[in-house]
């Protein structure tokens, strides 16, 4: 059975940080590209971050270049979101979700497996 799980959400002040785990079982996230997108109530599912299968490129929105990095560790099958200096408006539900891109696009459309989503919370 495919499935992704993420983890690593929670409650954090502004200037905080978190690591969000996505895991992997049923298949190798390896040979996928891997977008972390993100929910605020209200508003549009938007891409965040991501890392391509083909090279292990990475793009990052410009709201969270410089505070956040993606990675990979295929050992242990997780693709990681550390998330540093976060601020409220960085609240809400990340998913993370897989595609067969070559290189990283955060258009959700083109992903296909996705999780369950874990909520972040920056609150003071």
């Amino acid at each position: 059975q495919v499935q992704l799980v993420e983890s690593g959400g929670g409650l954090v002040q502004p200037g905080g940080s978190l690591r969000l785990s996505c895991a992997a079982s049923g298949f190798s996230l390896d040979y996928y590209t891997i977008g972390w997108f993100r929910q605020a109530p209200g508003k549009e599912r938007e891409g965040v971050s991501c890392i391509s299968r083909s090279d292990g490129s990475t793009y990052y929105a410009d709201s969270v270049k410089g505070r956040f990095t993606i990675s990979r560790d295929n050992a242990k099958n997780t693709v990681y979101l550390q998330m540093n200096s976060l601020k409220p408006e960085d609240t809400g539900v990340y998913y993370c979700a897989a595609s067969s891109l070559e290189t990283c696009y955060v258009d959700p459309t083109l992903y296909y497996y996705w999780g369950q989503g874990t909520q972040v919370t920056v609150s003071s």
